[in-house]
């Protein structure tokens, strides 16, 4: 994974946000000014783009991208706007609500499959670094680094959780003839609405 500055991350927040107050503006409002903009990051990738309400943080929206299907640039508009509107989760973002709320990007690295014992799978997760996606059948199921950090999960439960967000029973990881992968993320988040961005890590 390239590894991003800071004002690159600025400028992707920065982004996300102007393609959801545009898409607000405008129901049939066209991305490709906000396309421009991030034209430079022409690089195939994943991201993900979070919201959440400020300051105590719940989340309002998270959609994203896990393989690099197209450019970094794109899956950041794109995945801004459907975390605001098509979270299935939430009722779509109004332009007052977004005043109230975090940006966060999150930058992929590639999938790394996730394979053997049980045991060598558990020792393989690192809490903090890596994020989890996994794949059975038409089932599928990711979450970020973050989430096992917040919810002060070891690696067993991190496993467990992601089977569940893929709404298969918990212990699924263990079979297989399931896909599961790791990942690691660049995080940048505004610090406040339309504040300060800083690299999360």
């Amino acid at each position: 994974m390239r590894k991003l500055t800071l004002r690159e991350g600025e400028e992707l927040v920065h982004a996300a946000r102007n393609a959801i107050e545009l898409a607000l503006k405008s129901p049939i409002a066209k991305k490709t000014v906000v396309y421009e903009s991030l034209k430079d990051f022409d690089w195939p990738s994943g991201a993900f783009v979070t919201l959440s309400h400020y300051p105590l943080g719940a989340l309002r929206g998270c959609v994203g991208f896990p393989r690099p299907s197209t450019t970094l640039g794109r899956a950041v508009v794109d995945s801004a706007v459907s975390a605001a509107f098509d979270d299935p989760r939430f009722v779509s973002v109004s332009f007052s609500e977004l005043t109230e709320l975090i940006i966060e990007v999150s930058v992929l690295s590639e999938l790394e499959p996730l394979s053997g014992t049980e045991k060598e799978k558990l020792k393989s997760v690192k809490i903090g670094k890596d994020g989890l996606m996994i794949e059975y059948g038409i089932y599928s199921g990711l979450l970020l680094p973050i989430v096992a950090v917040e919810e002060k999960w070891s690696p067993e439960e991190f496993l467990d959780a992601v089977c569940e967000k893929a709404g298969i029973p918990k212990d699924y990881w263990k079979q297989k003839n399931v896909k599961l992968y790791k990942f690691t993320t660049q995080v940048f988040k505004e610090e406040e609405p339309m504040g300060r961005v800083a690299e999360i890590k």
